[in-house]
């Protein structure tokens, strides 16, 4: 692996392919007029593709969560256009599922029918939801919990359901902002190896934000790096080294000088605007 600096942003799928999950074209967000006219996102170019699992990195207020809102469909920008599997994106949608910080789960429902709510909407028969519910349940490690409430589960344990209810409604695309921001340690490390065993099992596309850059180097096969004012894109890197987390092989690649000289530079460049693009080769 060779990082070299370059005056270019080098973006890992810079081309525009007909198998792409989501693209963003062009985006542009601009709050108020005149004077106070604030510019939130500027030209936005990003292509999400198949088994994709993308980590975006930046500084508070450099407007990730905000994309994040505009592939969700929650919000619509001033320019440019999204697309979901090749079509116009411009509200909520079944193939967007998003995942937040905080589970939003149902409190007067158990985790089952918080789980079977996707399919419900989505008009499965009652035996294609309880084995939606079933499955995902298994996968998440919660069938033991299918008949509890919310309140009765840890912060893991509901983020797990959250996750859960998010697969069965089967999404495309997973949108993810930091949902493992909130968790203890040892809790976040166990959460993010059982994130990767799920990606692993289902191949959907993931939008990952994180303000860890660990995180990032660990769970991504692409990390996007953000700068704020406006909030832009200055980095898509390959990640080399991708699918390596819950392998015998990660406390030692902590230490190895490619993983720190990574690590290190994608800190840098998230504190030094100015710093310039690498490539990762």
């Amino acid at each position: 692996m060779n990082i070299h600096p370059s005056r270019n942003i080098t973006t890992a799928n810079s081309s525009v392919g007909g198998d792409a999950v989501a693209h963003l074209t062009g985006i542009d967000l601009i709050y108020g007029s005149g004077s106070s006219q604030v510019e939130v996102l500027q030209k936005i170019n990003l292509e999400l593709k198949p088994d994709d699992f993308v980590c975006v990195l930046g500084s508070s207020g450099c407007g990730k969560t905000t994309l994040l809102r505009i592939l969700a469909g929650y919000q619509r920008p001033t320019n440019g256009s999204v697309t979901v599997e090749g079509k116009a994106h411009t509200k909520p949608d079944p193939k967007v599922g998003v995942v937040f910080q905080r589970p939003n789960l149902f409190p007067w429902s158990t985790i089952a029918k918080n789980v079977e709510f996707g399919p419900k909407m989505r008009g499965s028969t009652k035996l294609e939801r309880k084995q939606r519910v079933s499955y995902y349940l298994d996968m998440v490690g919660l069938t033991h919990a299918a008949k509890l409430l919310p309140h009765q589960l840890s912060g893991g344990m509901l983020q797990r359901a959250a996750i859960a209810r998010t697969l069965a409604a089967d999404p495309r695309l997973i949108l993810m902002d930091e949902p493992f921001g909130a968790l203890d340690a040892l809790t976040r490390e166990s959460m993010q190896i059982q994130l990767k065993g799920i990606w692993e099992r289902t191949h959907k596309t993931i939008f990952f934000i994180t303000h860890d850059v660990e995180e990032a180097l660990l769970l991504a096969t692409r990390i996007i790096v953000m700068h704020a004012h406006p909030g832009r894109i200055v980095q898509d890197i390959v990640n080399p080294f991708a699918r390596q987390l819950g392998t015998e092989s990660a406390a030692q690649l902590r230490s190895t000088r490619e993983f720190v000289d990574l690590r290190e530079h994608l800190v840098a460049s998230i504190h030094e605007p100015q710093r310039a693009s690498v490539a990762v080769v």
